[in-house]
């Protein structure tokens, strides 16, 4: 068998002549004078390719209408009746719609799946008129009696919904939720017709069409959840991939968790004349470093944070990539008041007075923050709490040696919990270091993700808390709420009866100075009680790509993706 005669590589040129030109000794001579020749070009091409430079996941996502967002933590549930972080929220915000959504630039309550509304002379009673077009993403139409089986889920004891209490604003919904009256006929849900729905409500509430905006009272798909498991307990898997049935602008195409999260337009939409985005992508990115270096890279469109130490070099160098927008929300530390020594009030508050929240805001974060002392925002709806918890070095000192710890002698180390993320371990160690300065009081700080967090949380395993509170509506009420014996959201221990008659009686009180006065008087027992620690009052600090279109700064910081777009 003969061999055969290999044949040139014509992609190789004059190259590929080597082994004939070695026998005759000509082509030897010819390769040596291109030789210098065929560097340079070789050389060119390689400049070229290094010129090219891959096109960004920001300028395909502008081309293709995809946005790519960071959402700080890892996004753990996309059930509506159990989610509790912001990061959730953002998700859900694209996949459901309930009665009523927001408008774009003020967030005033705009028709969703309800086309109108009527409300009676007394406030009290809402009657919804549904759209004939609104649809789940499986085709089916969204009905009133989807909602009024969605509240009865929430409102049902064994789902443990963190939020049940935020429809206790419906007549009857409480006595429901803790078992009292378990006729769920006499809450004041009820469809009327397939497209309209009652609510009644229990007092009048100036604020409850912008309550309906949020996760608690979307709509859910029982029939779907009760395939995959019980509807009315943690732990069904309907959200998944191939599972989940929505009703918002956007359905659930990927969840990776820890990766990404994939939504993409859902063109039967009653609204999808308005979506132009095509996709959005979230990126559940808990390390502030590594998520702006991902905006950076032209991965994202935008981050959910900052790394503090880079805010004044983005403001000095890249002023129009920096967003330091006014948010309504609280950071502090919650005190678990069922181990001691926190379950002494006096120890409490000698770490409240212990903490310079003028230089945490001015000297470590440095986005336009401003110190708290109390738990609302200042001005939230023209309230602004009177009592307060001042920063005084002195006073804590002798308020912990009356509690039987004098300069810290005798006192336990205690852990303070907070889910991983840098700026949040700088805050931390500040707040460390005071403590063991001023008090000495040596205090271990431990992180974990957020999920595990979450979970001590719950079950009140841990000592001190990394918490916030961003407001659910523009009332103080909103904060105020959190921390009532019956919230699911307090989950410090700590309850007082009359600071929960106080809350009762503001929101039966139509009289808006007799209600304010009420409200005064239950955060002036939460401060003096200090279940918490305020530290500050937020700012929005992120990174905006300029081709981000139709982003207004808002006090929730709630961006209707419907009335989002990209440009170049």
């Amino acid at each position: 068998m003969s061999r055969p005669v290999p044949r040139a590589n014509p992609a190789l040129g004059p190259l590929a002549d080597r082994a004939t030109s070695r026998r005759t000794g000509v082509g030897s001579l010819r390769i040596l004078a291109r030789l210098p020749r065929l560097l340079c070009a070789a050389l060119a091409g390689l400049s070229l390719a290094g010129c090219l430079k891959r096109e960004t996941a920001v300028q395909r996502g502008n081309r293709e209408q995809v946005l790519h967002r960071g959402v700080g933590n890892e996004v753990t549930e996309l059930d509506p009746h159990l989610v509790t972080g912001v990061a959730e929220g953002n998700v859900l915000r694209a996949l459901f719609e309930g009665l009523v959504t927001e408008d774009p630039v003020d967030l005033r309550p705009v028709p969703g799946v309800a086309e109108r509304w009527e409300l009676s002379p007394d406030g009290l009673v809402y009657t919804f008129f549904l759209r004939a077009n609104a649809r789940w993403s499986n085709g089916e139409p969204v009905t009133a009696q989807d909602f009024v089986t969605s509240f009865r889920r929430i409102l049902t004891p064994s789902l443990a919904a963190d939020y049940a209490n935020l429809l206790y604003i419906l007549q009857g919904a409480e006595a429901f939720h803790k078992g009292t009256n378990p006729d769920f006929s006499r809450v004041g849900a009820t469809a009327l017709d397939p497209r309209t729905l009652r609510l009644t409500l229990e007092h009048p509430a100036p604020y409850f069409l912008s309550l309906l905006t949020n996760p608690p009272f979307y709509p859910v798909p029982l029939a779907t959840i009760s395939r995959h498991g019980s509807a009315y307990q943690r732990g069904n898997p309907w959200t998944r991939p191939g599972r989940i049935v929505t009703n918002g602008a956007f359905t659930l195409q990927k969840w990776q968790p820890h990766q990404v999260i994939v939504v993409e337009k859902f063109a039967g939409y009653w609204d999808a004349a308005t979506v132009r985005l095509n996709a959005i992508h979230f990126y559940p990115i808990d390390s502030v470093d590594a998520e702006e270096r991902a905006f950076r890279a032209g991965q994202l469109h935008l981050t959910e944070f900052v790394p503090v130490g880079k805010i004044d070099a983005y403001r000095r160098d890249s002023p129009h990539l920096l967003r330091t927008d006014p948010y309504l929300g609280t950071y502090f530390f919650r005190f678990n008041v069922r181990r001691p020594p926190l379950n002494d009030v006096r120890v409490r508050r000698a770490f409240a007075l212990a903490v310079d929240r003028e230089a945490i805001v001015t000297k470590v974060l440095r986005g336009g923050q401003r110190p708290a002392h109390a738990l609302t925002p200042p001005g939230t709806a023209g309230y602004t709490a009177v009592a307060r918890v001042p920063t005084d070095f002195a006073a804590a000192r002798q308020v912990l040696a009356e509690a039987g710890f004098p300069g810290g002698r005798g006192f336990p180390t205690l852990e303070l919990l907070y889910n991983t993320s840098e700026n949040h371990r700088i805050v931390a160690e500040a707040i460390q270091e005071m403590w063991r300065r001023e008090l000495g009081i040596e205090v271990r700080l431990t992180n974990q993700e957020m999920k595990v967090t979450q979970a001590a949380r719950r079950a009140g395993e841990y000592q001190i808390l990394r918490s916030d509170w961003i407001g659910d509506y523009l009332d103080p009420a909103t904060f105020l709420e959190v921390f009532r014996s019956d919230s699911g959201n307090n989950y410090t221990g700590w309850s007082h009866r009359e600071y929960d008659a106080a809350l009762f009686a503001a929101a039966r009180t139509a009289d808006p100075v007799a209600r304010a006065a009420l409200l005064q008087k239950a955060e002036a027992i939460l401060l003096a009680e200090v279940p918490f620690l305020p530290l500050y009052h937020y700012t929005h600090v992120f990174l905006l790509q300029p081709s981000v279109k139709g982003w207004h700064h808002n006090l929730l910081d709630h961006h209707p993706y419907k009335h989002v777009w990209l440009e170049p």
